[in-house]
C-alpha cells in the first residue's frame, strides 16, 4: 500500500578541504609559484578571510573546484521537476521504469493538506490508494517488467516519492541556495535547500555562511513581491551559526 514519506538528506561525499582547494585555484591565478609551493602555503593557514575576499571581488569561478554530492529521499516528482531546472548539476534518479511500485509507492503529504486535519489527511491517503489500484491494474494488463512499468507509471501522482543522488559545485550551490531558500520558493524545495545548506555549513562554513536569499546580505531581490520577513530570515541564520558554534563576525 502507499506509504507517507519524509524528507531525508545526507552529504555523501565532498571535495577534500574545499576551502583550501578554492584558495589554491585563486592564488594560482595571481602567483608565479609552483603548485606544490602554493598547496603547502594554503595548508599552513586558515583560508576564511581569503574566501571572504574572493566573494567580495566576485571571483566565483574558482568555487567550481569544490564539489558536494548529496543523497536525497522522501521528495516528490513535483520537487524533481523544479530541481532539474538547475542545469549545472548532476542527477541520478530512481527509475519508475525499472523499479516496480506493485507493492506500493511512497508519497509526500503537503503541509497545507496536513493542516486541514485528520479527515483531509485520510481523504488524501485514500486518493493515493486509488492511484495505486489503477497502477496495479495497468501493470496486469500490460507486459511484465519494464515495458509494463513504463506505461503504468502514467497514472502515478506528482506526490509519488522519488530518490536521487545530486552533485553540485560550490558556486552552483550558492546560486541554488539564493533562489530556493527564499521564503517565496515552493515549500518542499525550500526545505530541501535548507537541509542541504546546513550540511554544507557543517563541512565548509566559510563558503556558505552568507549563502541563501538576497535579504541575508542586503536588499530583498523580490521587489514588490517581498515576503517582508527579512528580520526573521536573518535571525534563523544567526541561530544556525550558534547551533554550529560559529559567529557571524567570523565571516564578515
Amino acid at each position: 500500500m502507499p506509504e507517507q514519506k519524509e524528507l531525508k538528506v545526507i552529504l555523501i561525499r565532498h571535495t577534500l578541504s574545499p576551502e583550501e582547494t578554492i584558495a589554491l585555484g585563486a592564488k594560482l591565478c595571481y602567483s608565479k609559484s609552483t603548485i606544490d609551493d602554493l598547496n603547502s602555503k594554503v595548508q599552513e593557514k586558515d583560508q576564511n578571510q581569503f574566501i571572504e575576499r574572493l566573494l567580495g571581488m566576485g571571483h566565483e569561478s574558482v568555487f567550481e573546484h569544490a564539489v558536494f554530492t548529496f543523497g536525497i529521499e522522501g521528495v516528490s516528482r513535483v520537487l524533481l521537476a523544479q530541481l532539474t531546472r538547475h542545469r549545472m548539476a548532476s542527477f541520478s534518479v530512481q527509475s519508475q521504469r525499472y523499479v516496480s511500485y506493485e507493492q506500493g509507492f511512497g508519497y509526500i503529504l503537503p503541509p497545507r493538506i496536513a493542516a486541514l486535519g485528520e479527515e483531509a489527511v485520510e481523504e488524501y491517503r485514500r486518493e493515493m490508494e486509488q492511484m495505486q489500484t489503477w497502477y496495479r491494474q495497468w501493470q496486469k494488463r500490460l507486459e511484465k517488467g519494464e515495458g509494463g512499468n513504463e506505461d503504468a507509471r502514467f497514472v502515478l501522482p506528482n506526490a509519488c516519492e522519488t530518490r536521487l543522488m545530486l552533485t553540485m559545485n560550490a558556486r552552483e550551490l550558492r546560486h541554488f541556495f539564493s533562489l530556493r531558500m527564499c521564503n517565496r520558493a515552493q515549500w518542499e524545495i525550500r526545505e530541501l535547500a535548507s537541509r542541504m545548506h546546513e550540511l554544507c555549513m557543517e563541512t565548509a562554513p566559510a563558503l556558505f555562511a552568507d549563502a541563501g536569499p538576497a535579504c541575508l546580505r542586503g536588499k530583498c531581490a523580490e521587489g514588490a513581491k517581498t515576503c517582508g520577513r527579512m528580520a526573521e530570515v536573518r535571525e534563523t541564520r544567526r541561530k544556525l551559526l550558534e547551533k554550529l558554534g560559529l559567529k557571524q563576525e567570523d565571516f564578515s
